[in-house]
């Protein structure tokens, strides 16, 4: 099955990427195979810019669990991403790419405040964007966040990369027989609860006609060969696309 070629993408990767084999923080060995597979794709001619959520340091909705006022333990997790924000900068800067790190929360200190048409400039001049801080709201997760700036970005495609090569019917790490779909609807997510992305961020996409592509981000090499519409994934879609 053929897929099509994305220009301009949105890549959402969850904080646990930067751990690589540690159990929380940033290694900086696992920021830097990140770096190194969003350069490739950059040098693809492809516009990218990215959400990093914030598991790896913080977790909101797990602190408002244990007691903490749910609004505040968002903002910690906001802060959070701001962190993974610059670790990602600081590696792809190593590889020579122009970046900028934007905040819902400013902090001119360390980022730009994130302004939609300062963060398009950005885009056109070929830099790789960085939001951080989700919407700068409680109460949204990072998903939302990505789902919202791929919207505000014109994206072609949200990009979800995980450490699996799409979604399946069932736990591909618990059944050895689990079946990969190629595409899926946006509406079969839901109805399903597949847990590709929280509800608010697919609905979003689904209404902004905004297709997800889950693949996987630890293979090397694997998200320039998504971009150009080859390798393994599944694309999330409308109906009759």
């Amino acid at each position: 099955m053929t897929r099509p070629r994305f220009n301009r993408i949105l890549l959402k990767l969850s904080g646990e990427a930067l751990m690589g084999q540690g159990q929380f923080g940033i290694d900086p060995d696992a920021a830097a195979g990140l770096a190194s597979e969003i350069a490739a794709a950059k040098a693809k001619g492809h516009e990218l810019c990215l959400v990093v959520g914030g598991g790896n340091i913080f977790r909101g909705m797990a602190a408002a669990a244990k007691g903490f006022d749910r609004a505040t333990a968002d903002y910690m997790g906001m802060l959070a991403t701001v962190m993974n924000a610059l670790a990602l900068q600081n590696a792809l800067e190593k590889q020579g790419v122009d970046t900028r790190v934007m905040s819902a929360i400013p902090m001119a200190s360390v980022s730009e405040p994130y302004i939609r048409r300062r963060a398009l400039r950005h885009l056109e001049k070929g830099r790789i964007v960085l939001f951080a801080a989700g919407t700068g709201n409680p109460y949204f997760t990072t998903d939302t966040a990505a789902a919202l700036r791929a919207a505000e970005m014109g994206c072609d495609a949200l990009f979800k990369g995980t450490s699996v090569d799409g979604i399946y019917n069932a736990d591909p790490k618990k059944k050895a027989d689990a079946t990969r779909y190629e595409s899926l609807s946006f509406n079969k997510v839901l109805s399903d609860d597949l847990k590709v992305m929280d509800a608010a961020a697919v609905a979003l996409c689904r209404d902004n006609n905004i297709p997800i592509v889950v693949f996987n981000i630890r293979q090397p090499g694997n998200l320039a060969e998504v971009i150009e519409g080859r390798g393994t994934a599944t694309v999330v879609k409308g109906e009759n696309e």
